[in-house]
């Protein structure tokens, strides 16, 4: 059934006007993506599933291209400045959302987009509203899964092998959530068990059809995983907001990281006490220099959460010793990673939705390993992510990475929530990776000294390196059809990554797009805004420079110069 929105324009004055509209906007794109809502901490659509029928998904871009064209009758030059960047990243949010929905149709091919998963996690995670309330949502969520997965049955054409192989391992990550977490939640709510149980019964049995389906179409599972050049550039436009092309992102990337490989080559001499080794012999510096630094801090999953929690201190102490950034009081829980997010990275950042309006502290989360690697893949990974990667890690994730950041955004006042519900990821990742370059140039040493100083800055550089090779596996993989082999060696061999790092990274490169450059391309775009505002205005101290940077949310930095006059 086709629905006419409400998207026409009314009132006098401009700024009501774009006002009342944005929210209009905003409040159909969360009715038709209720677990993005919850996840953005709007919570009036917690008891229901997405619409991933054809229908759904025509409904959805009659949506969309309504929403454009009244968004494209708006004067911005009525607006003030504020506004008028809303307005262009409403419009780029729009855009993103078209393209997802008329040319890269997901739902068609990606089996994991269906997955439930996370729209049930989303409601057993935090404690934004009684136990209870949860759980009624969650009985709502669950009552449709069965006919969701029926809908994405029908739905699914050919799909990529790397794709359904993925999406059997999470989907049995999801079993587990209903059997095991959800269980814990009855057991405090014992009268909400009889409005739970039934619709739980129904969605494990849909899950298990539906495992046993994706099994059987493994074997057949024959689509290309890769983009395709065309879609990919379309798709990095849309995604990082920025006007930069696959072939700009990909020479960049190749060029700095023939620098770094300069860096890390004079940071592994200077740790070894070695004098600084020919082009030909640097990469065997590297590693003897790497492989020092691992073998010094050796984690297990016995520490690796207790490592994190010192290194949380001893960064929030630099970070206020040195007045880099105004340092907030927002809570902070550093906590054990839900099994079904273990085994890419050692630790992230979960912060409440810019939504939210209930006071809940972000999440650091940290990852013992999962229960089913062998002891040599465990081994392996705890070297990549060692005692002295694990304080870079903390800086990108949490001090004055992502925690501090989010923080600052959060306390955003703006006439719309265009912002808050379309913050971006390049920002984001660009600040975070800016910050850990920032700890080191300023002196970071964990509290340890002078050669702790030397090790962080490898660490840091090799996180530099590994950004790097993200964007180049990202357009080359989808662009140029790398092969693995090539990505393995370009990821062991330059970036000096463990066996189990760049396999992990090979298939996060097929499984995703665009992605994997969000890091580098936020990282160029963040450095060079605060190069170029520290020019603008010299007599700025650290903390009034990178408070102005974090003082406008989390937009697009093409967005943010605006709003800085840069």
């Amino acid at each position: 059934m086709t629905h006419e929105y409400e998207f026409s324009r009314s009132g006098p004055d401009a700024e009501q006007t774009f006002a009342a509209l944005a929210d209009r906007v905003v409040d159909g794109l969360l009715a038709r993506d209720p677990v993005s809502a919850t996840w953005l901490g709007d919570h009036r659509f917690d008891d229901r599933l997405p619409d991933l029928s054809d229908e759904g998904a025509e409904e959805s871009l009659r949506l969309v291209e309504q929403a454009l064209e009244a968004v494209d009758q708006e004067d911005d030059t009525a607006l003030g400045l504020t506004s008028a960047v809303d307005l262009e990243i409403l419009r780029a949010a729009l855009l993103r959302e078209r393209l997802a929905l008329d040319t890269l149709r997901e739902h068609t091919w990606n089996p994991l987009v269906a997955n439930p998963g996370t729209a049930l996690h989303l409601l057993l995670a935090r404690e934004f509203a009684p136990t209870a309330d949860r759980l009624r949502s969650l009985a709502g969520r669950l009552s449709e899964v069965p006919d969701a997965l029926a809908t994405a049955r029908q739905t699914l054409g050919e799909m990529p092998r790397v794709h359904v192989e993925t999406a059997i391992g999470q989907f049995h990550g999801t079993r587990a959530l209903v059997v095991s977490q959800l269980e814990d939640e009855l057991e405090n709510e014992p009268p909400l068990r009889s409005e739970v149980e039934p619709p739980r019964r129904a969605a494990l049995a849909a899950l298990d059809e539906h495992i046993a389906w994706l099994e059987g179409r493994l074997e057949t599972a024959g689509r290309d995983p890769r983009l395709g050049a065309e879609a990919f550039a379309a798709k990095l436009w849309a995604v990082h907001d920025a006007e930069t092309s696959p072939d700009e992102v990909l020479a960049s990337a190749e060029a700095d990281l023939v620098r770094l490989e300069g860096e890390i080559a004079r940071a592994a001499a200077a740790y070894l006490g070695v004098a600084e080794p020919p082009p030909d012999d640097a990469g065997e510096v590297v590693r003897r220099a790497l492989s020092a630094v691992a073998d010094g801090g050796p984690v297990d999953d016995s520490s690796v959460l207790a490592l994190c929690e010192r290194a949380f201190v001893t960064t929030t102490s630099f970070v206020r010793e040195h007045d880099l950034v105004t340092v907030l009081d927002d809570p902070v829980e550093i906590v054990e990673m839900p099994e079904i997010h273990r085994g890419v990275a050692v630790a992230y950042c979960d912060p409440p939705g810019p939504l939210e309006t209930t006071s809940l502290p972000t999440f650091f989360a940290v990852s013992p390993t999962p229960r089913e690697w062998d002891e040599a893949r465990v081994r392996s990974f705890y070297r990549e992510y060692n005692a002295r990667m694990l304080h870079n890690l903390t800086v990108h994730e949490a001090m004055p990475g992502h925690v501090l950041q989010l923080a600052h955004s959060r306390r955003l006042t703006t006439p719309t929530r265009v912002r808050s519900a379309f913050w971006s990821g390049v920002f984001a990742e660009g600040w975070a990776v800016y910050a850990e370059e920032l700890m080191v140039d300023r002196g970071y040493d964990g509290g340890e000294g002078e050669r702790a100083a030397l090790a962080l800055r490898l660490m840091q550089l090799k996180m530099q390196l590994r950004m790097t090779i993200n964007a180049i596996l990202d357009v080359r993989v989808h662009t140029r059809g790398m092969t693995e082999d090539e990505a393995m060696r370009l990821m062991q061999l330059r970036g000096h990554q463990e066996e189990g790092e760049a396999v992990g990274k090979w298939r996060r490169a097929l499984l995703t797009s665009t992605q994997l450059s969000t890091y580098y391309v936020g990282y160029v775009a963040v450095r060079d805004l605060v190069g170029d505002l520290r020019l603008l205005h010299p007599d700025w101290s650290d903390r009034e420079l990178h408070d102005s940077v974090l003082a406008h949310g989390s937009p697009a930095p093409r967005h943010l110069r605006t709003l800085l006059g840069l």
